[in-house]
C-alpha cells in the first residue's frame, strides 16, 4: 500500500463523507466544485474499504477485539494484570455495545453517499464502480445482519425515509444475493473501471482494480450466504444460490486471497491495527490466545500454531491463597484448574506447596497453552499471563517501527475451497470434497507463510486432514478448519460457530460458575449483539417491531440461520 496516497484518500473521504447530508446536497448542487477530469469514485472506495475492515481504534478495539474476537473464542482477557476478567461483554455492557453498534450502523451513511455518487444519474456515474459498491454493500450487510439479526436494508438507502423499517434476515440475504448477481452481470467480462482518472488501481486495497477478482469475491460471498441460509425457514432461494455460485468462478487460489494490507504509518484514529491497542496502554489492554484454538492446533500438529501464537513465558509463578472470602474457599479448585491446563498441554513443571502459597516452576522449553474462555473474577488472580500464549508478534506489532503487520482478512481462497467441500458433503453438489478440503487447508496455511513441505506433511499424515468419517463428523472438520482459518477475522469466526455449532466446546457455553462467568447469558453462548441505544433513540418503533419479530433484544436470542 502506498502510504502517502492512502493518507490523501482518507483525508478526502473524511472531508466529503463524514461531514453530513447537507454537504452532499451542496456537492450535488455545485458539481463544478469538483471537475470531472479530477475526481473519480476511486478516491472514495479506499475509505469504504478501510472503514469496514480496519476502522479507527475506538470501534476496532470495542467491536472487533472486545466482542467478535472473544465471542469467537480466539482471544481472551482475564489474566492477572488485564483490566478485565474474561466475562467482559458476556455480561452486557452498554458502552462497549453502543461503540460497536454506532460504528457498523453508521457505515450506511458512507456507503449511501458512495452509491448515490456512482449510480445512474449520479455526479460520478460509472456502472463498474456501482457494481463494486453493490459488492461492498453485500459484504457490509452480511456482517451487519449476522451481528444483530434484523436491520434496516430495503429502505436504508432511501433519503426520503427517516425511520426505515427493519427487514428480516431472510429478506436481507435474498436481497443481497440478488444484488451480487446484479453486480456480476454488470461486470461481465470487463477487466477495469475505465480510462484516465476513472481507472481503478492502487486506490483499491483489495484487488488493485481487477474487476474479475471483484466478480469472484461477489460469487464467493453468494456461496457463503447461500450455505448459511440453507435449511433456515423461508430460505427457498438458498439452494439455487448455491448451485449457481458453484457454476461460476470462486476465490480458490493464492492469488485470489482478499487481504487488506495494513498501513504501518497511518494514525490509529484513521486506520487501526491490534498493535494500537497492545502497545498504547501497557499490559492492562493485552490479551491471550484462547484454549480452544491452541488445543486444535497443538493436538493436531498443525504448523500454524507457531504462526498464530507465541510460546508461553513459563518460569516461576506463585499462587497465593486469599485470606478470606470466596477466593479462599475456592483456592484449591482454582489452582487445580490452572494446573490442568498445563497438564493437558504436556507442560512439565515442579510444584512446591507452602503455607498459603503454591510455587510452580515450568521446566525450560517451548510450550503452547491456550487460556480458557470466559474465566470469571474469582479465578482472575491465579490466571498468570506467563502460563498462556500471546498472539504472534506479526499480529500485534506496533506501527512506525518498520515491523510487518498481518493483513486484514476480508475473504480467503481457503474459504472458497471449504465452502465447496461443505456443499458436496451436504449433498448439495457433486465433486471431490476431500481434495477441496485439503486445498482449503493448504491455502489457509499459505496465507500465514507456512513452509510448503510442512503443509504437505500435515495433509499426508494427520487425521484432521481427512474427511473419512460420517457426514456429521466431516462437517465438523470443515467448520473447525473454517474457524481456524478465520483467525483475526472475529466476526466471521463467531458466525461460523453459531451457524455450525463447532467448535462444540465454545458453542455449548459454560456451567461451572466457580470458574467461568455466567454473564447476562446465564452461561449460554452469545448468539447476537444487542442493538445500541442509537437504534432506540432514532428508530425506536421499528426497533421494537424487530424485537417482536425475531425475539427479545438479548445476546442469547438466536438468529434466523443459527444452529
Amino acid at each position: 500500500m502506498k502510504k502517502v496516497i492512502t493518507k490523501i484518500y482518507i483525508i478526502l473521504f473524511t472531508l466529503l463523507l463524514s461531514a453530513g447530508c447537507s454537504d452532499f446536497e451542496e456537492i450535488n448542487d455545485r458539481p463544478d466544485q469538483f471537475p470531472s477530469d479530477e475526481v473519480s469514485a476511486k478516491f472514495f472506495l479506499t475509505g469504504l474499504q478501510i472503514e469496514l475492515y480496519a476502522p479507527n481504534r475506538y470501534p476496532y478495539w470495542r467491536a472487533q477485539l472486545i466482542h467478535a474476537d472473544r465471542y469467537a473464542g480466539q482471544f481472551t482477557f482475564g489474566f492477572n494484570g488485564c483490566w478485565w476478567n474474561d466475562g467482559l461483554c458476556y455480561t452486557y455492557d452498554i458502552g462497549y455495545t453502543d461503540a460497536a453498534y454506532d460504528w457498523i450502523a453508521g457505515y450506511i451513511v458512507k456507503l449511501s453517499a458512495y452509491m448515490n455518487f456512482v449510480q445512474e444519474g449520479g455526479e460520478l456515474e460509472n456502472d463498474k464502480y456501482y457494481a463494486i459498491g453493490l459488492i461492498m454493500k453485500g459484504m457490509y450487510y452480511q456482517m451487519y445482519t449476522d451481528i444483530f439479526g434484523m436491520v434496516s436494508y430495503s429502505e436504508a438507502l432511501n433519503p426520503d425515509i427517516i425511520t426505515p423499517k427493519y427487514d428480516s434476515q431472510a429478506e436481507i440475504y435474498a436481497g443481497v444475493i440478488a444484488e451480487l448477481d446484479e453486480a456480476m452481470t454488470i461486470i461481465g467480462d470487463a477487466a477495469d473501471t475505465g480510462q484516465g482518472v476513472e481507472l481503478l488501481a492502487e486506490n483499491d486495497l483489495f484487488f488493485n482494480g481487477d474487476l474479475q477478482q471483484w466478480k469472484k469475491l461477489a460469487n464467493s460471498l453468494k456461496l457463503r450466504m447461500g450455505l448459511r441460509a440453507q435449511g433456515a425457514p423461508g430460505a427457498s432461494f438458498a439452494e439455487s444460490a448455491i448451485t449457481t455460485a458453484l457454476q461460476n468462478e470462486l476465490l480458490t487460489t493464492s492469488g485470489d486471497n482478499v487481504l487488506m494490507e495494513k498501513d504501518t504509518e497511518i494514525d490509529q484514529f484513521q486506520n487501526a491495527a491490534y498493535g494500537d491497542v497492545w502497545y498504547n496502554f501497557d499490559v492492562g489492554s493485552n490479551w491471550t490466545v484462547g484454549k480452544t484454538l491452541i488445543d486444535n492446533l497443538r493436538n493436531n500438529n498443525d504448523p500454524r500454531l507457531f504462526k498464530y501464537a507465541q510460546p508461553i513465558d513459563g518460569g516461576e509463578v506463585v499462587f497465593t491463597k486469599p485470606s478470606a472470602g470466596q477466593g479462599a474457599a475456592l483456592f484449591d479448585k482454582h489452582v487445580a484448574f490452572i494446573m490442568e491446563q498445563l497438564d493437558d498441554a504436556g507442560v512439565p513443571y515442579t510444584r512446591v506447596d507452602g503455607d498459603g502459597t503454591i510455587t510452580v516452576t515450568i521446566t525450560e522449553g517451548t510450550y503452547y497453552v491456550g487460556q480458557p474462555t470466559r474465566l470469571n473474577a474469582d479465578i482472575y488472580t491465579h490466571v498468570k499471563e506467563a502460563l498462556f500464549c500471546r498472539p504472534a508478534e506479526i499480529i500485534i506489532n506496533p506501527k512506525n517501527q518498520g515491523l510487518p503487520i498481518f493483513s486484514e482478512i476480508v475473504f480467503t481462497a481457503a474459504e472458497g475451497n471449504f465452502l465447496q467441500a461443505e456443499a458436496i458433503v451436504k449433498g448439495l453438489a457433486s465433486g471431490d470434497a476431500q481434495s477441496l478440503y485439503q486445498e482449503g487447508i493448504r491455502q489457509a496455511m499459505l496465507v500465514w507463510e507456512v513452509d510448503p513441505a510442512e503443509i504437505e506433511n500435515f495433509l499426508a499424515t494427520e487425521e484432521m486432514a481427512l474427511l473419512n468419517g460420517s457426514t456429521t463428523e466431516n462437517l465438523e472438520k470443515i467448520a473447525t478448519q473454517r474457524w481456524i482459518a478465520a483467525y483475526t477475522d472475529g466476526f466471521e469466526a463467531w458466525a461460523i460457530v453459531r451457524d455450525s455449532g463447532y467448535p462444540s466446546e465454545l458453542y455449548q457455553g459454560v456451567s461451572d460458575y466457580d470458574i467461568y462467568s455466567a454473564g447476562t447469558l446465564n452461561g449460554a453462548y452469545p448468539q447476537r449483539m444487542r442493538y445500541g441505544t442509537g437504534a432506540y433513540n432514532t428508530n425506536g418503533a421499528n426497533t421494537e417491531m424487530a424485537n417482536q419479530a425475531q425475539g427479545p433484544d438479548e445476546q442469547r436470542t438466536k438468529l434466523w440461520w443459527a444452529k
